[in-house]
């Protein structure tokens, strides 16, 4: 084809243009383990990019997803994602918190569980 789309496949929209050409989140302080949540408000994310509204889907509760988990699932590199993911919850459509304690990730039935996601990517 020439403008290099792929029939049968649908468009993803350019990250700079889900940017807004940013390269950084303004508010919302985001590393590769803060988990991520989508909250009430996201439940008509009907009008929103495509992309979007994939994250909030995989990000419903009770599921909760890491920054990296997220952007290793949509093929993303972490700072477009993480300006994504400060975008979204600027607006409220999802929840974040920082990753576990040292003491939670001792456990090794939760660590197991976190290899094997990790495993299905």
């Amino acid at each position: 084809m020439p403008d290099g789309h792929e029939p049968g496949r649908s468009r993803r929209t350019r990250l700079y243009a889900l940017t807004d050409g940013r390269t950084a989140a303004p508010h919302a302080v985001l590393t590769m383990d803060t988990l991520i949540t989508a909250m009430p408000a996201a439940e008509d994310a009907s009008g929103l990019p495509s992309e979007w509204q994939t994250i909030l889907e995989m990000c419903r509760p009770p599921q909760s997803r890491a920054v990296a988990e997220i952007a290793a699932r949509m093929h993303m590199r972490l700072t477009p994602m993480t300006v994504l993911l400060g975008e979204l919850a600027e607006r409220g459509l999802i929840g974040h918190r920082p990753p576990l304690e040292a003491a939670e990730t001792s456990n090794v039935n939760l660590l197991m569980r976190i290899r094997d996601s990790l495993a299905r990517i």
